[in-house]
C-alpha cells in the first residue's frame, strides 16, 4: 500500500454516513430524498434503482450509501431540457467526460437529433412513437432491431417489451445480463437446472461458512455488508478470495450499530482472506477439491453423490489429475492457503458461496463456477437452511428482466407459453447477445437501437468499436432518466425518450401504479414512487414500451391483439398477464399485497434438477490452458517481458455501473481523479518505475488493432504481482469486441493482458477533475 494515499481502516461507519447527508443536500431535495430514503426498500415503498440485494426484515432504515446517493443523483432539481440542447451542439457534448454529462440533471421532454443542426430538438410524444413506428415497419426484416435493456427496468416494462419485440418478430434482446452474470446463468441451468442462486437472505444468518469469491460487496453490495456483519458476529466463518485487499471484507462499521458509528469499533469480516491472482479462482477451487481427497475423505457426501448427481467418476478422475503445481502456479496461492480454506469449508456444516464480476468476466468463468457446484456436490451444501448458491446480482431488477422474458435464447416452454396464450406464432430461433448486436450495427446488418435505460455506450468493451457501432444506427432510440454518451452517437436519427426515476409517482388513468421487481434471492415484490415526476413529459418506462407496441404493430397490421394503451391505464392488467403465461407468477397481484412480497420456488433448492437427465451434474472439465480468451493468442510471446500484466477493470466507491457520482474512491484511497492503475510497489520498482508517475497502457490483442490509454497514474497497492486494476469504463478500449467468455459470450474485464511504459507525451494528458 502507498503512503501517499490514505486508506481507511475499516468501510462503513460514519464516513458512510457523511457521504450520504452530502449528496442528500446536493440534489437540492434534501427534504424529498430524506423522505425518500425513509421509504426505500421497505413494504409500501419503493425498490432502491441501485444493487439487486434482498430486503432485510429487521431494521428501521434499510439503505446503504451506494443507495442514497442513486436516489440523490435520479432525485435532483437539476434539469436538461431543450435550452440545453439548443446550447450545445452533439459533437461539443461528446468531447465532455461521462461524468459531466449527467451531472446536468434529469431529462425532461422528449427530443429528436436534427441531422443539419446537430442539436437534439424538442418533439411531441405522438410524432417521436410515429417515428419509430414508421422506422421499424421499413426494416427489411425484424432482426434488423436491437431491444437493448438495463436492469431497472420493471418486471411490467420487460414483460411488454419482450412481448413488444417478439410480436414484431425478433428475439434480438441484449440486455445487460450479457456483461455480467451471464456465465452465471449458463453454469447454473448446466449443472442445477436453474440459473438463479438457491438460497434466500435468511441463509447467511445460518451458516457456518460464508465463501465470497470475487467480489467487492462494500462498494458494489453495501447492504451485504450488514448480512456479513451479522453472520460473522454469529460465529460464521467468512471466507474471502478477492484479487484486491478491500477495506470492507476485511472490517466494517455498521452505520446503524451506535457504537461502531460513533467510535473506532468495527466488526472483523474475513477470518481468511487470500489473493488469488487475476483468473486464477478455478485453480484455486480445484485445489481445495483435491485436498478433500487426499485428505479428507470422511467430508464426501457419498449419500448425496448417489441419490442426486451425474459424473461424479469423472470429476474425481479430474482432480486427480490436476497436479499442485499447476493449482499453484495458476491460483497464485500456496498448497497450504488452498489447504486452510478447504478445512474451513468441509469442517463447517452449512455453507454458502456468493460471487460476482470478479469470477463472471473471464475466459473460462462458467467452467470456475461449476467448480464452485462440484464443491457443494462433493460435500452435499445445497438444499438445506444456511447453505447453498447465491450469484450475486448487479442492478436492481437484472434477475426479474431475465425471469420475464428478456432473453435472446428464451426456453421453448416461455415461448410456447405466449404462444398458446396469445395464439400467435413467434420466432424461435436465438436472436443477439451484446456483442453479436454490437457486430450487426457495426457491419450495419441491424439498423435501429432502442435502448430500454443503460449506457451502452460506456458499458461495453472494445470502446471505438461499440462508438461506431452505435453511431451506424440509422435510428437511435434512447429511454433515459439523465444525459450519456449513447445519446450522443448519432448519425441520422435519434431520439431521447425520457422516462421517469423509480423515486417518483406513476400516475396512469386509474391512478398511482406500483411496479415490481426480484432481488437476486428470487423474492418478488411491489415499488412505488413518492416524489411527484421532474416533469409532465416524462412517461414511465412501461407507458413508453406501450405507446411504442401500440404504434408499430398496429401499423404494421391494420390492428394488434393486444390493447395496450388500455394496459398500461392499469398495471394489474399486465400482471394478470403474466399470471398466466410465466411459470411462478399465479395471483400475481393477490401475492405482492403481501408485506415483504413472495418467494419465486427455486427447484434446486428443493432438490429437483431441471437437467436433461434429472441429476446435478459434476464438471470434469480441465484447468483451463490459458486464462485468456482466444483473441489474444500471442501471449505467450510477450509472457516474458517485465512489463506484461494481467488487468482487471471494476468500479470506484464513488460509481454504480457507468455512473460516476464523483471522482473519489474512499475506500481505496483515492481522492479526485479516475485515471489511475494500482499496481504491486515491486512490479514497478523492476520497471524503474514511481509512485504517481504517467504510464501508458498497451493491450495486447492479436487482430493488428492498436489499443491503449494514455496518461495513467501509478498507485502502490496490496495486489499480487503480474497484475493491474483499473476503472472502467475509463480503460473498456483496452478489451476487444471479441474477448468473451466460452459459452458466455461475457466481456473478459478480468483478464485483459497489457504492457505498461511511460507516458511519451505529457503536454497531451488531462485528467478528469471535478464539476463545479
Amino acid at each position: 500500500m502507498s503512503d501517499n494515499i490514505e486508506k481507511p481502516s475499516k468501510a462503513g461507519g460514519l464516513a458512510s454516513v457523511q457521504s450520504t447527508i452530502k449528496h442528500v443536500l446536493q440534489s437540492k431535495r434534501a427534504k424529498d430524498n430524506i423522505k425518500n430514503l425513509l421509504r426505500m426498500n421497505k413494504s409500501g415503498g419503493f425498490d432502491c434503482p441501485g444493487c439487486a440485494w434482498g430486503d432485510s426484515k429487521e431494521g428501521h432504515l434499510q439503505f446503504c450509501e451506494n443507495g442514497a446517493k442513486a436516489i440523490a443523483w435520479e432525485s435532483t432539481e437539476k434539469k436538461v431540457e431543450a435550452d440545453f440542447f439548443a446550447k450545445h451542439k452533439v459533437s461539443q457534448l461528446r468531447k465532455q467526460s461521462d461524468y459531466w454529462l449527467e451531472y446536468q440533471g434529469r431529462l425532461t421532454q422528449p427530443m429528436s437529433y436534427n441531422k443539419q443542426t446537430d442539436h437534439y430538438e424538442a418533439i411531441s410524444w405522438a410524432d417521436a412513437f410515429e417515428l419509430i413506428s414508421r422506422k421499424l415497419n421499413q426494416l427489411s426484416s425484424p432482426n434488423e432491431v436491437e431491444f437493448y435493456t438495463s436492469g431497472r427496468a420493471s418486471n411490467e416494462a420487460s414483460y411488454l417489451y419482450q412481448l413488444f419485440g417478439r410480436m414484431f418478430g425478433t428475439n434480438n434482446f441484449p440486455d445487460c445480463s450479457n456483461m455480467c452474470h451471464e456465465a452465471s446463468g449458463v453454469a447454473l441451468n448446466q449443472a442445477v437446472g436453474v440459473g438463479k442462486g438457491t438460497v434466500v437472505l435468511d441463509d447467511f444468518y445460518q451458516a457456518s461458512a460464508i465463501f465470497v469469491f470475487g467480489q467487492n460487496p462494500g462498494t458494489n453490495h453495501p447492504r451485504m455488508m450488514n448480512a456479513l456483519r451479522k453472520a460473522a458476529k454469529n460465529a460464521c466463518k467468512i471466507v474471502s478470495f478477492n484479487n484486491l485487499k478491500e477495506v470492507a471484507l476485511e472490517k466494517f462499521a455498521s452505520p446503524q450499530s451506535p457504537t461502531e458509528l460513533l467510535t473506532s469499533a468495527a466488526t472483523k469480516i474475513s477470518h481468511l482472506y487470500l489473493t488469488p491472482i487475476l483468473g486464477g479462482d478455478m485453480a484455486a477451487l480445484r485445489g481445495m477439491a483435491k485436498h478433500i481427497f487426499e485428505q479428507h475423505n470422511q467430508a464426501i457426501n457419498t449419500q448425496f453423490i448417489e441419490q442426486h448427481t451425474h459424473a461424479y467418476q469423472a470429476y474425481q478422475q479430474a482432480v486427480k489429475q490436476t497436479s499442485w503445481q499447476s493449482i499453484e502456479a495458476q491460483s497464485g496461492l500456496t498448497k497450504a492457503e488452498i489447504q486452510q480454506a478447504a478445512d474451513i469449508f468441509i469442517q463447517s456444516d452449512k455453507v454458502i458461496s456468493c460471487w460476482a464480476m470478479g469470477i463472471t468476466q473471464h475466459s473460462h468463468s462458467v467452467d470456475t463456477i461449476k467448480e464452485i457446484v462440484n464443491l457443494h456436490l462433493l460435500t452435499g451444501q445445497i438444499g438445506k437452511p444456511g447453505a447453498g448458491l447465491c450469484p450475486v446480482r448487479g442492478h436492481s431488477n437484472v434477475q426479474g428482466n431475465r425471469t420475464m422474458g428478456i432473453n435472446e435464447k428464451a426456453p421453448l416452454d416461455f415461448i410456447q407459453s405466449l404462444e398458446n396464450f396469445y395464439a400467435t406464432e413467434l420466432p424461435k430461433q436465438s436472436g443477439h447477445n451484446v456483442q453479436a448486436a454490437l457486430k450487426a450495427l457495426h457491419e450495419k446488418s441491424s439498423k435501429v437501437l432502442i435502448c430500454l435505460g443503460g449506457n451502452l455506450a460506456s458499458a461495453a468493451a472494445d470502446t471505438e468499436y461499440t462508438h461506431q457501432a452505435i453511431t451506424n444506427s440509422e435510428l437511435n432510440v434512447q429511454i433515459s432518466t439523465k444525459l450519456n454518451r449513447s445519446h450522443l452517437l448519432v448519425s441520422d436519427q435519434a431520439l431521447i425518450l425520457p422516462c421517469l426515476g423509480r423515486t417518483e409517482i406513476d400516475m396512469q388513468a386509474t391512478g398511482p401504479q406500483q411496479i415490481t421487481v426480484e432481488d437476486t434471492f428470487s423474492m418478488v415484490h411491489a415499488s412505488s414512487g413518492l416524489t411527484p415526476p421532474i416533469s409532465e413529459l416524462c412517461l414511465s418506462e412501461t407507458a413508453i414500451v406501450a405507446n411504442m407496441a401500440h404504434a408499430t404493430l398496429s401499423e404494421k397490421t391494420g390492428e394488434t391483439s393486444i390493447n395496450w394503451l388500455h394496459l398500461i391505464e392499469d398495471y394489474s392488467r399486465i400482471r394478470d398477464l403474466i399470471a398466466k403465461t410465466v411459470t411462478g407468477f399465479e395471483d400475481f397481484n393477490q401475492k405482492i399485497t403481501q408485506k415483504h412480497g413472495f418467494h419465486l420456488a427455486n427447484s434446486a433448492a428443493n432438490l429437483t434438477w431441471r437437467t436433461q437427465n434429472n441429476r446435478a451434474q459434476f464438471n470434469p472439465s480441465a484447468l483451463p490452458t490459458s486464462i485468456l480468451a482466444d483473441c489474444y493468442s500471442q501471449q505467450k510471446k510477450v509472457a516474458n517481458d517485465k512489463a506484461f500484466f494481467m488487468l482487471q477493470s471494476l468500479r470506484s466507491h464513488d460509481q454504480y455501473n457507468t455512473t460516476i457520482y464523483g471522482l473519489d474512491d474512499r475506500y481505496r484511497g483515492i481522492k479526485g481523479q479516475r485515471n489511475i492503475v494500482f499496481i504491486n510497489p515491486d512490479d514497478a520498482k523492476k520497471l524503474n518505475l514511481t509512485e504517481s508517475q504517467l504510464i501508458d497502457i498497451h493491450s495486447k490483442c492479436d487482430q493488428g488493432i492498436s489499443r491503449k490509454v494514455t496518461g495513467f497514474s501509478l498507485v502502490f497497492y496490496d495486489i499480487p504481482a503480474g497484475n493491474l486494476a483499473a476503472y472502467y469504463p475509463e480503460t473498456n478500449p483496452l478489451l476487444a469486441i471479441d474477448s468473451v467468455g466460452k459459452q458466455s459470450y461475457t466481456p473478459t474485464s478480468k483478464s485483459i493482458p497489457v504492457t505498461i511504459c511511460e507516458s511519451k507525451d505529457h503536454l497531451s494528458i488531462q485528467n478528469q477533475t471535478s464539476q463545479e
